[in-house]
């Protein structure tokens, strides 16, 4: 059957080089269902809902904090080891309509924990609506997947490689999520040390939440611990921020350390 060829675009380029190095990590998932009510009774009782993608990114900060392997990563450079960060760096994915196609960028959120959730509402909701060219961080990868192949890897590597800059370029875990969309995915891919993802959320509050995890890094028992825990904190300081008059929220931050 004769069909014809269609060009890689930049973003498909980006996408193939990210499971390129994704598929070397020995990944291993660990879900728990959640009951958010205290947590949906909060939100629903706000004149402006916080968005689901916000909550679940501030609060898993705070997790990371409480749990030192979520900020660690296992690096190659100058040897095999772990490299541990003082902070976490979401790493967002939002799909974009960019040049007639439907695309998938990755946004960086620094230190998520130390952020009020209303801060982090319009830094996605940024992400979500600008124009794809006037958002630095689409740019940069954009431009950066217009570079030869061979090249792209190299810098990939080094970059998933070197502790210090990892971060910078990548994060330190990754958000996805499509259940927004009625859907979940079962199998997300990513270089990170770990990947948070959930299903649906239904009117009894009920959710499937899974992180996807580094083996390298942390066994299963510390990842299913973190859940529990996780669950605890979007019931508990979660949804006492968003509960909280306007004034208050606003400043619902960890105070800022001498690194910032």
């Amino acid at each position: 059957m004769r069909g014809k060829p269609i060009k890689l675009s930049a973003a498909r380029r980006l996408v193939g080089d990210l499971m390129r190095f994704s598929i070397h990590v020995p990944r291993v998932t660990v879900q728990r269902q959640m009951n958010l009510a205290p947590l949906l009774a909060a939100r629903q009782a706000r004149p402006e809902r916080p968005s689901w993608t916000a909550l679940f990114i501030k609060g898993y900060g705070l997790l990371a904090l409480e749990v030192p392997e979520f900020r660690r990563a296992y690096v190659k450079l100058p040897r095999p080891q772990f490299y541990e960060y003082p902070e976490s760096v979401a790493s967002v994915a939002h799909e974009r309509e960019y040049e007639g196609e439907r695309i998938v960028l990755l946004c960086p959120i620094r230190h998520p924990e130390r952020k009020s959730i209303a801060e982090l509402d319009a830094l996605i909701r940024d992400a979500r609506t600008r124009p794809v060219a006037q958002i630095k961080q689409f740019r940069r990868s954009l431009k950066f997947a217009r570079l030869p192949a061979p090249l792209r890897w190299f810098l990939m590597w080094i970059g998933l490689n070197l502790g210090r800059q990892r971060p910078r370029f990548f994060g330190t875990f990754q958000f996805s999520v499509y259940s927004g969309l009625g859907a979940e995915s079962l199998n997300p891919l990513t270089p990170l040390t770990t990947l948070l993802n959930y299903g649906p959320i239904s009117e009894d509050a009920t959710v499937t939440v899974r992180i996807l995890y580094d083996h390298r890094v942390m066994d299963g028992a510390i990842v299913a611990r973190a859940l529990q825990r996780f669950e605890a904190i979007l019931n508990g300081e979660i949804a006492n921020e968003v509960s909280a008059p306007a004034h208050e929220a606003d400043v619902a931050t960890i105070p800022r350390g001498n690194n910032q």
